[in-house]
């Protein structure tokens, strides 16, 4: 199933290529666009691009719950699923599988991004060792938010759903501290749902070792954040993978 789901994955360049090139593009906007923050009493740094960096590797994971669910979902209505069924294959093992070409994505992403960022000037304070922190916490999230997807896929059976929920994503990652940081936010509305959205500390934590180099608790609350959505997203799915098995 992880073999598949790699082979998947790389015969459909149009599943790799947006994933890629649409962060990017919002990178390079708000870069652009924003870069006149740093001149803010307070700001962490006088580049914005590193700022935003860490803004771009969530935004991938994202496209890691659509890629997740549609995948699934499509197994799904092409009936490949009901013959998965009539195995004895373990509920874990299919949803491993199925998560194992996103992961592989996720440090594809990782590398261009950091490539490209660098390239446009940002730093990463945290050197070598913050890439590899880098790159587990980026897998983490992947298969969180690919959790999500394949929920999505299994309760509702439909490539169409799983694609709703792209714009309901996207409103919680701009009700975050992806723009500026949680204490610079003027509004006292915009600041609580940016300290109450756990994807705030998803940013932060990668934001930190680009910006601070290591921050304990940035990134213990991201890891944690990380690892609580990892395990609930899988576990639910699992549970409707179960129930779904036994219909």
């Amino acid at each position: 199933m992880a073999g598949r789901s790699v082979v998947r994955l790389l015969r459909q360049p149009a599943a790799i290529v947006p994933s890629v090139i649409f962060p990017l593009f919002l990178l390079a906007v708000n870069a652009g666009g924003l870069d006149s923050a740093t001149e803010i009493p307070g700001f962490p740094t006088d580049s914005y691009i590193t700022f935003a960096l860490g803004f771009t590797f969530i935004q991938a994971a994202i496209f890691s719950t659509m890629n997740a669910g549609q995948s699934l979902a499509q197994d799904i209505e092409n009936g490949f699923f009901s013959r998965l069924a009539l195995t004895p294959m373990r509920p874990s093992a299919l949803l491993a599988g199925q998560l194992a070409g996103l992961v592989l994505l996720g440090q594809f992403q990782t590398l261009t991004y950091l490539a490209v960022g660098l390239v446009a000037g940002a730093h990463i304070s945290a050197g070598v060792g913050g890439v590899l922190v880098l790159a587990l916490l980026v897998s983490i999230i992947s298969v969180g938010f690919g959790g999500i997807g394949l929920v999505m896929a299994i309760r509702t059976g439909s490539g169409e759903a799983v694609q709703g929920m792209f714009p309901l994503m996207f409103v919680v990652l701009f009700f975050s501290s992806m723009a500026l940081p949680r204490d610079l936010i003027a509004q006292d509305w915009y600041r609580t749902l940016a300290t109450i959205n756990p994807v705030s500390y998803l940013i932060e934590a990668i934001r930190s070792l680009m910006i601070t180099g290591w921050n304990p608790e940035a990134l213990a609350l991201g890891f944690g954040v990380a690892i609580a959505l990892a395990v609930g997203s899988i576990s639910a799915a699992a549970f409707s993978l179960k129930g779904r098995m036994l219909k």
